[in-house]
């Protein structure tokens, strides 16, 4: 059986790469610098302490491993990291509120930590600094 868009796998998974990273950047943008801001609507977080230090550092590594996979930048290292990241989120924050992640909000952080798993696994692609300097990374 042929693959439909086989011939454009390798631009696909670049257009995956480049939009998987620019979601996970923002979400690290409106941890650390509240941008975008929530909509209107949504109930703002009271957080401890402790959970401030848990979101900082969140989102400095949503940021940081988000830039790092946008431009295909040790993206295997950085996605691998981000994966882990979104392990524990899904577990400290999602799971305690519910068993499925369709209950508990938890659908975006298990669908980053296995595309992220993905990344790790693949390398940056097609369309990346890594590829420029050539350290390209394609499937294996």
């Amino acid at each position: 059986m042929t693959k439909l868009l086989g011939r454009y796998a390798s631009y696909i998974y670049a257009i995956l790469r480049i939009v998987a990273g620019f979601l996970f950047m923002s979400h690290g943008c409106q941890l650390l610098f509240g941008f975008p801001p929530n909509p209107a609507g949504m109930p703002e977080m009271h957080l401890t302490p402790l959970m401030t230090t848990f979101f900082n550092v969140g989102g400095v590594i949503e940021f940081a491993a988000g830039l790092l996979i946008l431009i295909g930048f040790f993206s295997s290292v950085a996605a691998f990291i981000a994966s882990g990241s979104m392990a524990v989120a899904y577990f400290m924050f999602h799971q305690p509120y519910g068993a499925l992640p369709a209950t508990n909000q938890g659908d975006a952080a298990v669908l980053f930590c296995f595309l992220f798993l993905y990344i790790a696994a693949h390398g940056s692609g097609i369309w990346s600094v890594d590829s420029l300097r050539g350290k390209q990374t394609n499937g294996g």
